[in-house]
């Protein structure tokens, strides 16, 4: 099978396997907001505010280096995933066991600190799981890692409706994400044995030399939820749980959108490593087809999140959640923001930049933070203020990191018929506009279409593209170079 067919089967399974997870994962924020009310689902958004605390401080940029190290050629990944996923074990368990003292030093409920460290405890299992994923980004087999986290999903919406129709409380509408890791953790360690022979290695020396690479990417990711959460924590800690409700109601549906630049660049950015060193056209195609992907996904994303925010939020908030449209529309721009971001940032950590990112992520948090802790004590509406410091951030972020990669790496993205994207999102925004009063399934998907159909008629995208990704034989040399991604 050729990389292009590879690849674009892995992005269609994946793509399938991703959507679902993320309606199911909607819909289980319905049943919580409805069940909990705005000041409970803000206790529930605190909580898992610690578990990106805890990914982030578990990290150590292993799952990164580790992923760009085993995609070198000649690279020993038994040896590799060996080392790297011991030291997560050994990381994820303290932080499990340290997670108790540390809850001791927040105000808030007794409930919500039992579920604090039910959370620490599903980390452990997500962070072992995760480390794995590289070696299915190496060989092309993101599929599977999408399927896992399905079935997972499946599972935890499964659980958490039962919580709330036997009435089981707020504990065991947190438990479920537990059960979730335990799942997905199985089947990818599972399948892992394909690819690689894993076992516990203490090779110390190994160790130190992973952790001077990696360490750089771990103080990022530090950095990254800094400026991607703390909001919520600083809500939490000055401002009541119905504030941090309002905010991450909106905030629920950008996160779960978010998975497409992190699922896209986790599939490419192996063969980014791969070849931007060794073949400089090479890299430069597979990098400007995926710039040319994020276009086209990020102008209807913002668009319709522009016309249809109280749609989404009646949807997954209902009744008492009207404030968090208006901060979804804030937040669309941020989520246009993080797709660009996580492309660049991917070309910087390819191009073995990852120090000159971590000082562009260590101003961002800086910033984040500062503007967070002026803004929202002094604020009616602290949610408004937490939406426009999180969408400036992210903008600082995908600017300053384009910079990076212009100046540095000597690389400019391009996107091939952009303004016959951009004219497919006029199309797009007037069918919304002008068919304000349907109902909003109908808005939604005649958006959709008229965008697609825009896009086909522009030649934005080509019919080879969509053969390319259907057809069962793949396409013949000179269609897969001007496919999507090749």
């Amino acid at each position: 099978m050729v990389i292009a067919r590879k690849i674009a089967y892995n992005v269609l399974v994946s793509t399938v396997s991703k959507i679902l997870a993320t309606v199911l994962a909607l819909v289980s924020i319905g049943l919580i907001t409805r069940y909990l009310g705005k000041n409970g689902f803000g206790d529930y958004a605190t909580v898992m505010a610690f578990f990106a605390f805890f990914g982030a401080v578990g990290d150590l940029g292993l799952y990164t280096v580790s992923t760009r190290e085993i995609s070198r050629p000649g690279a020993d990944a038994s040896k590799i995933m060996s080392n790297v996923f011991t030291m997560r074990i050994l990381i994820s368990f303290s932080i499990m066991l340290a997670s108790p003292v540390l809850i001791i030093f927040f105000p808030y409920p007794q409930e919500v600190k039992y579920a604090i460290i039910i959370i620490a405890a599903s980390f452990l299992f997500s962070s072992a799981y995760q480390v794995l994923n590289g070696v299915f980004q190496k060989n092309l087999a993101i599929d599977k890692i999408a399927i896992s986290e399905l079935t997972g999903k499946v599972l935890q919406v499964a659980l958490v409706a039962m919580a709330v129709k036997y009435d089981l409380g707020f504990q065991w509408v947190i438990s479920p994400l537990l059960f979730y890791m335990i799942l997905s953790f199985s089947m990818i360690l599972f399948w892992s044995r394909k690819y690689i022979k894993l076992r516990i290695r203490f090779d110390f020396d190994y160790w130190k030399k992973i952790l001077k690479e990696s360490y750089p990417i771990g103080i990022v990711a530090i950095i990254t939820f800094v400026y991607f959460k703390i909001d919520t924590i600083i809500l939490s800690v000055m401002k009541s749980s119905a504030d941090v409700g309002i905010y991450n109601a909106a905030y629920k549906v950008i996160e779960n959108i978010s998975f497409f630049p992190g699922m896209i660049i986790g599939l490419i950015f192996p063969i980014m490593s791969q070849h931007i060193f060794s073949d400089r056209e090479k890299f430069r195609d597979i990098s400007d087809k995926t710039f040319k992907i994020f276009v086209i996904l990020v102008v209807p994303l913002v668009i319709g999140t522009m016309f249809l925010s109280e749609g989404i939020i009646g949807l997954i908030g209902g009744i008492g959640f009207d404030q968090s449209a208006n901060v979804l529309r804030i937040l669309a721009f941020s989520l246009a923001f993080i797709f660009f971001g996580n492309f660049f940032n991917a070309v910087i950590i390819s191009a073995n930049y990852q120090k000159k990112l971590m000082y562009v992520l260590v101003f961002a948090a800086v910033f984040n933070v500062t503007a967070n802790l002026l803004l929202i004590p002094s604020s009616s509406k602290p949610y408004f203020s937490a939406a426009y410091v999180a969408a400036f951030t992210e903008f600082i972020v995908a600017f300053s990191t384009f910079y990076i990669v212009v100046k540095k790496v000597n690389y400019c993205p391009k996107a091939e018929k952009f303004w016959a994207i951009v004219v497919s999102g006029i199309a797009m925004a007037a069918f919304l506009f002008i068919f304000g009063d349907i109902n909003f399934f109908a808005r939604a998907f005649g958006a959709t279409f008229v965008y697609i159909i825009f896009l086909w008629l522009l030649k934005a995208v080509r019919t080879e593209e969509i053969k390319s990704i259907i057809s069962k034989k793949g396409v013949s040399s000179g269609a897969t170079e001007s496919a999507g991604i090749s």
